[in-house]
This record gives C-alpha cells, structure tokens and sequence, in this order.
C-alpha cells in the first residue's frame, strides 16, 4: 500500500472530506448554521466510509510506524560505520551469529581475506582445525563460503 501513493491520497482525502462533514454538523448544531440535510441512507454510507477511513488510516500509521523504526535503524548502522565503528558494527553481527571466539577470530581473519594457511600460522593451529572452524561459521551464518559470508555481511549491515 506504502507503495502505490494515489491510494494513501485517496485515504486522506476520503477521512478529510468525512470529517469536514461531521465537523460542520457539529459546529451547525452549535452555532445554530444551516446544516447540510443528508438522507438517511447517504448519512450511513458517510459514517461507513469515515469508520473505513479511520480504521485503515490506522493500519497504515502502523506500518508507517515500522517503516520509520527500520529506517531509522539502518541509518543508525550507517552513521556507525560511518563515524569509524565499523569494527564494533561486524562484531556485534559475528555476535547475533552466535560465534564462539575463536570463531570470530578465524572470521575476521577470513574477511581480511586470508588464506586458511595463513590464519593457522597466525594461530598457530593445524589448517584442519581452522577448515572445521570455517565450516563452523559458514554453518552459522547460513553460507557456503567465504565470499557468500562477505556478502552477506555486507548487504545484512548496510541493507
């Protein structure tokens, strides 16, 4: 619905065109102003149409709601990465991954774009244990492999 404009115009306009009228009767029962006489059956096709218009108004303002919050969340994340918090922004995810540490090691290293060799030395380990460690992250982040992880960390933390 967000996506189609002419719809939510038509929604605005129905409930302002509805509540003009209801409006108008109360300040003419007030003020004592000629009233707009409707026959009874159009009077309930006007109330009708203002309940629809409110109900869905509200549903809309709803999902506006949640459009907002999602915007507003994917620009804090920019505005971090941005501002030199990359590195705090992709721990946090290796973290809602469920990483272990020795995990988050071995995928920041696989990020930096190092081969399986390299993180071993580095660790110190045998590269069996590093290939079991990768399987393990892979698993994790729902990948089959390093490119399909930097992928998707890039598109999960900017888009």
């Amino acid at each position: 619905m967000l996506n189609r404009a002419w719809m939510v115009w038509c929604l605005v306009i129905i409930q302002c065109l509805c509540g003009a009228y209801f409006l108008w009767e109360i300040l003419a029962s007030i003020l004592g102003l000629p009233s707009v006489p409707l026959r009874w059956s159009l009077r309930e096709l006007v109330e009708a149409g203002a309940s629809i218009g409110l109900i869905l108004g509200a549903f809309l303002g709803v999902r506006l709601a949640f459009v907002a919050q999602n915007a507003t969340n994917r620009a804090d994340t920019a505005r971090r990465i941005t501002s030199g918090e990359f590195t705090t922004v992709v721990d946090g995810y290796l973290v809602d991954l469920g990483l272990t540490s020795a995990e988050t090691e071995v995928a920041w290293f696989v990020l930096k774009g190092m081969s399986l060799a390299e993180i071993a030395d580095l660790r110190q380990t045998r590269i069996g244990t590093v290939k079991a460690q990768c399987t393990a992250i892979y698993k994790k982040a729902g990948v089959t492999g390093k490119s399909q992880l930097f992928s998707q960390l890039v598109e999960d933390i900017l888009l």
